[in-house]
């Protein structure tokens, strides 16, 4: 019996042990939840600056852009059929000249003593057929002498005529009205047949062509209004009018050509420059639009991430705001702005920059000091 009540008495202490002991650990568990929760709270993801603009409603003309290169109406290098020393540089370099203008002027003093040569033998030869015609009146000579001295008049005549020519091309002119270029032909300088002498270029108006894809072609037509610029004048669009649609589809490339009309009656257009191509297709559309900073490209689709009321306090006490990604529907482009047909309403503010560090929730201080290019006509900036 008195073993019995130490036993007894030991298993109380045990059993008070263990359960003391499990109570301890219970309770050491719940406290390091407790301090892991509020160790998470307090260890929260910085806020992200990022700048944010409102997405707006804006009209839109639908353009055809493209890129082109201008050339002249008419443009030639003027060069010479004969050969010949150069006597006389008529005109100046960059020099507006009129069709039929003199340009150069060849030594011909040996064609010109030639065709005085031969105007004489022609005279000899229209005397020697007068005479003779008269004498055939009376039937003093033959017929076959009158027709010999006809023939010979003609052959005579044709050689006045050959040599003229040949004077004539010794004197180079210019075949249409237009500015010529920059030579370097001098007085003494010997040239030979298809040696250019300069450049002659018709420039008002002049011609810019360019080519759109086949999708297109529905878009188009003759007489279409276009406008085109280069970088040589920063912003001033030069107007133009489509003069021709080629019938014909490049079947490597799948793009029709396009010749234009373009108004250069200030002659600020070279041939040769490259050119910015706009042309105006259907009507105004009205777009929501954003900066195209703003769309995230993913392979599940086009996001962007919209700032949203947060629960977070800022030190001054502010509640800021979250971000939150949201699928889009892009649409047509225009300078740097897209047009958003799905995805977002008007007045929802997006943001614009900072994108990659952002997840769902992550809070939000939006500095807008430098915001990124939001411009329908952008140009090209120098640094």
């Amino acid at each position: 019996m008195t073993t019995k009540k130490p036993m007894a008495k030991r298993m109380i202490i045990m059993l008070f042990c263990v359960g003391l002991l499990l109570a301890a650990l219970f309770g050491f568990n719940l406290f390091r939840a407790h301090m892991i929760r509020k160790f998470m709270a307090s260890n929260t993801a910085p806020p992200a600056t990022v700048t944010a603009a409102v997405a707006g409603y804006q009209t839109w003309q639908p353009q055809l852009a493209a890129v082109g290169s201008l050339r002249a109406v008419r443009g030639v290098d003027v060069t010479t059929e004969v050969a010949g020393l150069v006597r006389e540089i008529v005109f100046i370099s960059g020099q507006d000249v009129k069709a039929g203008q003199v340009l150069v002027r060849l030594n011909d003093d040996s064609d010109r003593a030639q065709l005085a040569s031969l105007q004489a033998a022609a005279e000899l030869a229209k005397t020697v057929y007068t005479r003779d015609k008269a004498q055939f009146g009376i039937q003093a000579i033959a017929r076959a002498q009158l027709d010999a001295d006809a023939a010979d008049l003609k052959s005579k005549r044709a050689q006045v005529d050959q040599q003229a020519a040949l004077v004539e091309k010794k004197t180079i002119r210019a075949p249409f009205a237009g500015r010529v270029g920059i030579t370097t032909v001098n007085p003494g300088q010997y040239i030979n047949p298809g040696d250019a002498i300069v450049t002659l270029q018709a420039i008002d108006p002049i011609y810019a062509d360019f080519f759109l894809p086949q999708r297109q072609l529905g878009q188009l037509h003759v007489g279409q209004t276009i406008a085109v610029d280069t970088d040589a004048f920063g912003n001033r669009a030069f107007d133009g009018k489509i003069r021709s649609i080629n019938p014909r589809v490049d079947s490597a490339t799948r793009n029709v050509q396009i010749e234009a009309t373009v108004d250069n009656r200030e002659r600020k257009l070279l041939p040769g420059m490259y050119a910015n191509v706009k042309v105006d297709a259907g009507s105004v559309q009205r777009y929501l639009t954003l900066p195209q900073t703003a769309i995230t490209y993913n392979p599940y689709g086009a996001t962007v991430f919209i700032v949203k009321p947060g629960e977070r306090k800022n030190a001054q006490g502010k509640i800021m705001p979250v971000a939150q990604q949201v699928f889009v529907t892009p649409g047509p482009t225009r300078g740097d702005q897209v047009a958003i047909l799905k995805g977002i309403s008007e007045g929802t503010q997006v943001v614009t920059s900072g994108q990659l560090k952002l997840k769902n929730g992550t809070p939000l201080v939006i500095d807008n000091r430098v915001q990124p290019a939001n411009n329908p006509n952008p140009t090209p900036q120098e640094q």
